[in-house]
């Protein structure tokens, strides 16, 4: 009798075919994608997973720099990180704000799981041989692992598309010699950001008191305009009301914008016909002005090139004596508009002297350092050439109001910089081809965006460190793929 009533069971159990049961152990995603033929048969059919195998196999995985697995310490050996990477680069391309918005693609994606190489927990009676509730990472480590991860990983796969992208362009074109530098503002994920929250603005305001959704960010001012006014500038404080009617200052609280959070410098090159690419980034609080970006960039910058740029495109936030002589000293100039909207024009002689009013040279009389900036600068004092190094009985021969009182003054950088911001003819057909290239970080920027980068979900300087370079890497693998398709 029982054997009449399990016969169609077994029958059923019989003619149902054994479920799958793949390698738990794989390849990285770069040896994988060579051997294409060999995955398993339930990976080749999930178009997902061969979307992302084509997607991420150009990076170097065989070589990513993992975490040492010999430790001091007991316990067992550390997960890889190559797969949370990976799966951080899934979650950017999918646009999920959320670790819980990842962990469940995973997991409706098991042959995405398998391919990425998380460690797979097994199970005999599932359908591929592992249990993929097990295998994939709860929501709280995947949020775990991008705060403590070492940013140096993330910095290597940005070199290593670097590589790709400039074996992939034709060897005519001249890949960043041009390049562009610009900051993009990101802000907070905190209450003190948000306009409709409780709080008065003497405490949203308040750069000693830090908000509590993030203990990193800090407090700065997102300028309308990088540029003032000269003629504000001279206005005295007790006619700034009338003098404000015709024309206001960049710096007014009415065009300005405060809020907490970071800043994420950039600098990426244009090729014309193939598009924009991303060569460095560097993410600080939002309190860091400009010009601190730009040595930790052009280091990272020259690192990937092998050689000192020569042509920049920046924004008048960049318009420092030193941004000038570095692509001076590289044989070319920076294309950056000036501070002032009505720049001093001042001239020099052959030998870089400055000329007074008269058109005299003026003769340096003596030199001081100047420690007051991001670079130090060493600063000359020069004089009327007429009164010094002793005076030669003539007058001034435009009766200089400054005459009777010993002759002009005038102190300004003795480096090369410092006279090029006064020489550089802003309005030349070269400066303005060169300050196109400006459009290559606005579209990157503009990626970037689109990406998330401008309000990340996270709550920690690192983590958000962390998703800005694989923001960029992503930028730059779509950017791969873009050329290898059209044949590039």
């Amino acid at each position: 009798m029982i054997d009449f009533f399990t016969a169609p069971v077994n029958l059923w159990r019989r003619l149902v075919p054994p479920p799958q049961v793949v390698p738990l152990e794989r390849a990285d995603l770069a040896t994988l994608a060579a051997e294409e033929a060999t995955l398993p048969e339930f990976v080749r059919a999930c178009p997902v997973a061969m979307k992302y195998l084509r997607l991420l196999a150009p990076l170097d995985w065989a070589t990513f720099p993992e975490r040492p697995e010999d430790r001091p310490w007991p316990g067992s050996k550390p997960h890889p990180r190559a797969p949370f990477v990976a799966a951080y680069l899934v979650k950017l391309n999918e646009q999920k704000s959320y670790m819980s918005g990842l962990r469940t693609y995973l997991v409706e994606h098991p042959a995405l799981v398998w391919l990425l190489g998380f460690k797979l927990t097994p199970c005999p009676t599932a359908p591929h041989g592992f249990d993929i509730e097990a295998s994939v990472p709860s929501r709280k480590q995947l949020g775990r692992v991008l705060r403590d991860l070492n940013n140096e990983m993330l910095q290597f796969l940005l070199s290593c598309t670097v590589r790709l992208i400039r074996h992939a362009l034709p060897p005519e074109v001249d890949f960043g010699r041009e390049i562009s530098v610009d900051t993009k503002h990101i802000k907070a994920w905190v209450a003190e950001n948000n306009p409709k929250a409780y709080i008065k603005e003497s405490q949203r305001l308040d750069k000693t008191r830090q908000p509590q959704g993030d203990p990193d960010c800090k407090l700065g001012c997102k300028k309308k305009s990088n540029q003032k006014s000269k003629a504000a500038d001279k206005t005295p404080s007790n006619k700034a009301d009338n003098a404000g009617q015709g024309q206001k200052r960049a710096t007014q609280f009415s065009c300005d914008q405060y809020f907490w959070g970071y800043n994420s410098g950039l600098v990426a090159t244009k090729a014309t016909g193939y598009g924009e690419f991303v060569l460095a980034e560097l993410t600080q609080t939002f309190d860091k002005g400009d010009t601190t970006f730009f040595f930790p960039l052009m280091e990272a910058t020259e690192d990937r090139l092998g050689f000192q740029p020569p042509y920049g495109a920046l924004d008048a936030g960049f318009e420092a004596w030193y941004v000038f002589d570095y692509f001076h000293q590289a044989g070319g100039f920076a294309a950056i508009p000036a501070t002032e909207r009505s720049p001093v024009k001042r001239q020099f002689d052959a030998d870089g002297l400055p000329l007074c009013e008269a058109g005299l040279a003026m003769p340096l009389k003596s030199t001081f350092m100047n420690n007051r900036g991001v670079v130090p600068q060493q600063m000359g004092r020069y004089v009327c050439p007429l009164l010094h190094p002793k005076p030669n009985g003539q007058s001034c021969p435009i009766d200089h109001k400054k005459w009777p009182d010993g002759g002009c003054l005038l102190k300004m950088g003795t480096s090369a910089g410092a006279r090029i911001r006064y020489q550089l003819d802003r309005q030349s057909v070269a400066f303005k081809q060169l300050y196109n290239q400006r459009s290559a970080t606005e579209r990157v920027n503009s990626q970037a965006v689109a990406l998330g980068i401008e309000q990340p979900k996270l709550r920690n300087r690192q983590a958000i460190t962390n998703q800005n370079t694989l923001i960029y890497v992503l930028i730059n693998l779509r950017a791969v793929h873009r050329l290898r398709q059209s044949g590039h």
